[in-house]
């Protein structure tokens, strides 16, 4: 499995927190800062904020993923790299709101690159 991809499966790749902060993008910061605020009725959620270098990588992570996540402390309390790794993967409902609007990351999850 790619590195980039998160504990539920999101593609961190193609996130743009991440992509903003690998290229130091200010305009894409503020735009994905004022579309998540939007979408979560979140005003916490700033450009200052938008800071990511993957869930599963070193470096900084958003606040939400590193201090608020269900599912990456749940993975990190069964000692699972990912929630591919559980076997309550299709009946759990915490990473299945995530296969609800991300149908992908399940099939990130189960890819036999991992």
């Amino acid at each position: 499995m790619k590195q980039l991809i998160a504990c539920c499966g999101l593609d961190c790749e193609s996130c743009a927190a991440r992509i903003a902060t690998v290229g130091n993008d200010d305009a894409l910061r503020e735009k994905t800062a004022r579309e998540w605020s939007e979408m979560n009725h979140a005003p916490e959620i700033t450009a200052d904020t938008i800071n990511c270098t993957g869930c599963r990588t070193e470096g900084v992570k958003f606040a939400y993923c590193s201090d608020y996540c269900e599912i990456r402390k749940c993975i990190q309390e069964k000692g699972f790299i990912t929630c591919g790794d559980c076997k309550e993967l299709d009946t759990c409902q915490v990473v299945g709101c995530v296969f609800q609007h991300a149908p992908g990351a399940k099939e990130n999850l189960l890819s036999p690159e991992k």
